[in-house]
């Protein structure tokens, strides 16, 4: 999992059935950003949880699905002593 700010949304007019009411939000993590199905009624500029890979596919119930948002962030915490 890692950390994200939502910066918009995503339209696909022709995409796989299965996928159909799937709400689709950009992510910008780091230096990239990416598509990530929205499982949790993110918005923009909110901080995210993002699951990849087959944690994001159980999340989806089986969808093809590479990342997916899993959580909204309240608030987090550095701790300066732990790397």
């Amino acid at each position: 999992m890692k950390v994200g700010t939502v910066t918009g949304s995503v339209w696909a007019t022709k995409k796989s059935p299965v996928l159909t009411g799937q709400s689709l939000l950009r992510v910008q993590m780091e230096n990239r950003e990416l598509v990530a199905a929205d499982l949790v009624g993110a918005g923009v500029q909110d901080r995210v949880i993002v699951a990849f890979g087959s944690a994001a596919k159980a999340a989806c119930d089986g969808l093809p699905i590479d990342a997916a948002i899993i959580g909204i962030l309240d608030e987090t915490e550095e701790y300066p002593h732990v790397r």
